[in-house]
């Protein structure tokens, strides 16, 4: 517990905004999986959630509760999510695979005279 007047006015504050924080944060995921689910069954209901789940990521970002890239990304996997439902709703969205790099030479040896 803080001792000092500042620190627990901090404490006092830290507590309301982890309130007031939480119901977007709630709403967020809420959003976030309702819309995963509908992309993979029923991808007409998906593009009529589309705009509020990015209203609700926007809003996020906007309360600075998400970084705007990690809002951006979550914009970007809901269009993905939405595009691979379309094509084929049974089939998940995979990552690509990171490239690997070639081993590194021995360096070669010096032709004795």
């Amino acid at each position: 517990m803080p001792v000092i007047k500042s620190a627990k006015k901090k404490m006092r504050q830290a507590i309301v905004r982890t309130e007031r924080n939480k119901a977007t944060r709630s709403e967020l995921k809420t959003y976030m999986k309702k819309f995963m689910t509908l992309a993979k069954s029923n991808t007409e209901e998906a593009q009529k959630l589309l705009p509020k789940a990015f209203k609700v990521i926007d809003t996020a970002a906007k309360k600075k509760i998400l970084h705007k890239n990690n809002a951006s990304r979550k914009k970007s996997l809901l269009i993905r999510v939405l595009k691979a439902g379309a094509t084929n709703a049974s089939t998940p969205v995979k990552k690509a695979a990171p490239k690997k790099k070639a081993a590194a030479k021995a360096p070669a040896k010096k032709a004795k005279k």
